[in-house]
């Protein structure tokens, strides 16, 4: 369904790219202002910068390591939001402060993005293949992400730094939790969402054994 005729340096639409940049010029000093630089160690806010960057430069490996980190996480923050929406009450957690009156409503709206943003990166894979490199890059990223959050302030729980999800305790030190929910996290959001990727959608310079069977065949009757 998602796969794309290969083509040759795909391009995104330019009222995309610059639609891309416009977006950062605006969400990124709002949500410095009124939530501080701490905030971009959010994965999911830096998932925002780097999936930007991913449409500018019409780059295969990045979008593909944002589609392993957001898509099943995007999704599952718009489960809790509607959740809280309709019933009054969380269903998983990580949305609450959508609903903190100290924070302007249309701040809180820009945060919205996430139910675009699987849309969106399923889309921008489609166009231009997904690398199968992207988990480990996500990987790599998620790691710098989890140690960095350690030096943020305790009672934000940045990315699950300090306190897991569901129970909400502290797994031992510092460096045995943190290497427990990263461990987490990639086995069971990003490995199988690389499988799931690369199973749908061709690699990002598209198919090319037939060409090479058709190359080899016409060099051997030659």
């Amino acid at each position: 369904m998602w796969q794309r005729a290969p083509v040759t340096n795909p391009k995104f639409p330019k009222w995309l790219r610059w639609g891309s940049l416009i977006w950062l010029a605006v969400w990124i000093p709002t949500y410095w202002q009124h939530w501080g630089a701490q905030n971009f160690v959010h994965l999911c806010d830096i998932a925002v910068i780097l999936t930007c960057a991913g449409l500018w430069w019409s780059n295969s490996l990045l979008l593909s390591s944002q589609g392993v980190s957001s898509i099943v996480v995007d999704l599952l923050w718009d489960l809790d939001a509607a959740w809280r929406f309709f019933s009054g009450h969380h269903l998983i957690s990580g949305t609450e402060y959508m609903w903190d009156a100290h924070y302007p409503l249309w701040v809180r709206l820009l945060s919205l993005f996430h139910i675009v943003w699987p849309i969106l990166l399923l889309w921008s894979l489609a166009r231009v293949g997904y690398d199968r490199r992207g988990w480990l890059l996500q990987a790599a990223i998620a790691a710098d992400a989890f140690v960095v959050a350690r030096s943020t302030d305790p009672a934000l729980n940045i990315n699950y730094a300090f306190r897991d999800p569901i129970l909400h305790r502290a797994w031992g030190p510092g460096p045995a939790h943190i290497a427990l929910m990263w461990i987490g996290l990639v086995i069971m959001i990003y490995l199988p969402t690389h499988f799931v990727l690369a199973k749908v959608f061709r690699g990002p310079e598209g198919p090319g054994p037939k060409k090479d069977a058709d190359s080899s065949s016409r060099g051997s009757s030659e």
